[in-house]
């Protein structure tokens, strides 16, 4: 196993100086709450609720690090969003601007060359131009359509340099632009979930039992008449941990588990040979329809009195036609 090597005698970093520098940081963001021009940000939050073409962002250095995520947290919820490199863009990429769309400029300074060099070849494209700047009376507000500023009373950095702050008030305002913008398009669980398949939150919104659970040939079933011993094969090749007990319709009459066999053979002894499934097995277990949310499936496995490993998946007749494991639905990234 690796180690951290030791640091060098000369540097050092106290916990009285950490702490220092998070309540100076939490300063400086409260500068910004407290001194932000709502009517602005509400300007810009409806431009963007009512565009007609795609919101397309841009930005140099750490501030085009954050026009980036911002327009990818927007696709996630649905929303046409498009991150514009402003060097690609004067190389051919500006062909993807129309005039429905709107363009949104992030500079602190507002003097950033490469997006001042952009201004009129967007503007050849009757784009709507939006500047997000912290500087005021700047070149680039002074040359779009709509300017919002944000305010910042310095840079955590002690030079006052690095911009450290700067991007951290970008990032908290475009965030919660983009959660108004949500909240205003009345945007669901499911429809958020539709856009994060691939995700835990997508995968409990969209996920039923019938898409995970085990069926025909993988179920371990087994009627109530067959001996626990002569079962013993199905009950461990299966990989479920159960018997399902079946009648000859299919119907589910109950179940018998890893753990009852060890209580069984416990309380019985070599008695335990001709005792069959039915006279052992759970009459009344826990069981689910295939159209349940897989998440209402694990949730109902974790609920008192005591947590299981599996539930058998039955129709409106009690017909057995599936079983859904713990281990699958964990699998599954649930």
């Amino acid at each position: 196993m690796g180690s951290l090597p030791p640091p060098p005698t000369d540097e050092h970093i106290s916990e009285t100086t950490l702490l220092s520098l998070f309540k100076a940081q939490q300063g400086h963001l409260n500068y910004f709450f407290h001194n932000l021009d709502l009517s602005q940000a509400l300007s810009f939050t409806e431009a963007l609720l009512h565009s007609r073409g795609t919101i397309f962002f841009s930005g140099v250095g750490k501030s085009g690090f954050v026009a980036n995520k911002i327009s990818q947290t927007l696709v996630s919820l649905g929303i046409r969003s498009a991150f514009l490199s402003p060097l690609d863009a004067l190389h051919g990429d500006i062909g993807a601007l129309s005039s429905a769309d709107i363009l949104v400029l992030f500079s602190k300074s507002g003097s950033t060359e490469e997006l001042l060099r952009l201004i009129p070849c967007a503007r050849a494209k009757r784009v709507y131009l939006i500047s997000v700047t912290s500087v005021p009376n700047n070149a680039l507000a002074n040359a779009c359509d709509m300017n919002v500023h944000l305010p910042l009373e310095r840079e955590l950095c002690p030079f006052d340099l690095a911009p450290v702050t700067s991007t951290a008030i970008q990032m908290v305002f475009g965030d919660t632009v983009a959660i108004a913008l949500m909240g205003a398009r009345n945007l669901t669980k499911e429809q958020y979930a539709a856009n994060h398949p691939a995700g835990r939150i997508g995968k409990s919104l969209i996920f039923k039992v019938k898409d995970v659970m085990k069926k025909q040939d993988e179920l371990p079933v087994c009627k109530e008449g067959d001996l626990i011993m002569d079962q013993l094969v199905e009950l461990s090749r299966k990989g479920c941990g159960c018997l399902l007990v079946i009648d000859e319709e299919y119907h589910l009459l109950g179940t018998f588990t890893d753990g009852d066999l060890r209580r069984t053979l416990k309380a019985s002894g070599e008695a335990i040979f001709k005792l069959t499934v039915g006279e052992m097995c759970n009459r009344n277990p826990r069981t689910i329809g295939s159209d349940a949310m897989a998440v209402e499936a694990m949730q109902k496995m974790e609920s008192p009195p005591s947590p299981v490993q599996f539930l058998p998946v039955v129709d409106h007749q009690n017909t057995l036609i599936g079983i859904v494991t713990l281990h699958g639905l964990v699998s599954a990234g649930l």
